[in-house]
C-alpha cells in the first residue's frame, strides 16, 4: 500500500504564524488594542495549536471571558471619565454663586474700604491666656496692634476697625493680620482666619477640582473653606 508523504510546508502553506500577528499587535499601544485585535491573536492561536495536544474549549471560553471582563471595564472608565467631567462643570457653575461673598482665609492678604472693618476668627482648641493681633499692610509695614485678654476653648472673632495705631482711619487697600496667643504658659503663632472676598472660580482641567481666588490673588481649593459671610 502506498503511503503518501506531506511535507511540512504543505500544512503551513495557509497559516498565519502567531508572532506576525503578535509583532503587528506591538505597533499599538494597549489602550488602542481593541476586539479585532484580539480576535485576530485569537484566530491566529487556533490555527497554530497542536492538531495533537488542542486546547481545551473551558480554555478559549476562559480567554473569551477574560476579553469580555476587559471590554466591560474599558466601557466603564470611559463613562466615569464622561461623569466626572459633568460633575466638575456643575461644581464650577454651582461655585460662581460664592463671587462676591466672603470666605475664611488663613494667611492672606484683605481688601480693606474706605472706612469699613475687616472680620477675622482664631480657632483655639485649648483657649488662650492672652493673644495678640498684628495688622501689616501689602508692604509688610506694622499699622495696629490688638491685645485681647483670656479666651475660652473654641472659636474666638476677631474685628479690626480699620484704624491705625494714631487712631486714624488706615487707607483702602490690602492687608494682613497676624497672630500670637500665650497658651499652656508659652507664647506661640496662631492662624488668622480672615473673611475675604471671592473675585472667581478656577477649575484643574486634570483633576477636576475648583478652587476659589481670593483678595490679593490667593487660591485655595474649594473643599479647604470652612466659613462662608456675606
Amino acid at each position: 500500500m502506498a503511503t503518501d508523504t506531506v511535507s511540512s510546508s504543505s500544512l503551513l502553506k495557509n497559516v498565519t504564524r502567531y508572532e506576525d500577528v503578535k509583532d503587528q499587535g506591538k505597533s499599538k499601544s494597549r489602550e488602542e488594542m481593541g476586539k479585532q485585535d484580539f480576535l485576530t491573536l485569537f484566530t491566529a492561536q487556533l490555527q497554530n495549536q497542536n492538531p495533537l495536544e488542542p486546547v481545551k474549549n473551558e480554555a478559549f471560553v476562559a480567554q473569551l471571558a477574560q476579553f469580555s471582563q476587559l471590554e466591560a471595564l474599558t466601557n466603564m472608565q470611559s463613562s466615569l471619565d464622561t461623569f466626572v467631567t459633568a460633575m466638575s462643570g456643575e461644581r464650577m457653575l454651582n461655585s460662581a454663586s460664592l463671587i462676591g461673598k466672603k470666605v475664611a482665609i488663613s494667611d492672606s492678604l484683605t481688601q480693606l474700604t474706605q472706612g469699613g472693618t475687616i472680620d477675622a476668627s482664631i480657632d483655639l482648641p485649648e483657649g488662650a491666656a492672652g493673644i495678640q493681633i498684628n495688622v501689616h499692610d501689602a508692604r509688610g509695614n506694622l499699622v495696629q496692634e490688638l491685645i485681647a485678654g483670656p479666651q475660652m476653648p473654641g472659636t474666638t472673632p476677631v474685628q479690626w476697625d480699620g484704624k491705625d495705631a494714631t487712631g486714624n482711619p488706615a487707607p483702602a487697600g490690602l492687608y494682613r493680620l497676624t497672630a500670637q496667643a500665650v497658651i499652656n504658659g508659652n507664647t506661640s503663632k496662631v492662624a488668622v482666619n480672615a473673611l475675604s472676598t471671592v473675585k472667581s472660580i478656577v477649575t484643574n482641567p486634570s483633576d477636576g477640582s475648583v478652587s476659589v481666588e481670593v483678595d490679593g490673588g490667593k487660591t485655595i481649593l474649594l473643599t479647604d473653606v470652612k466659613r462662608v459671610g456675606l
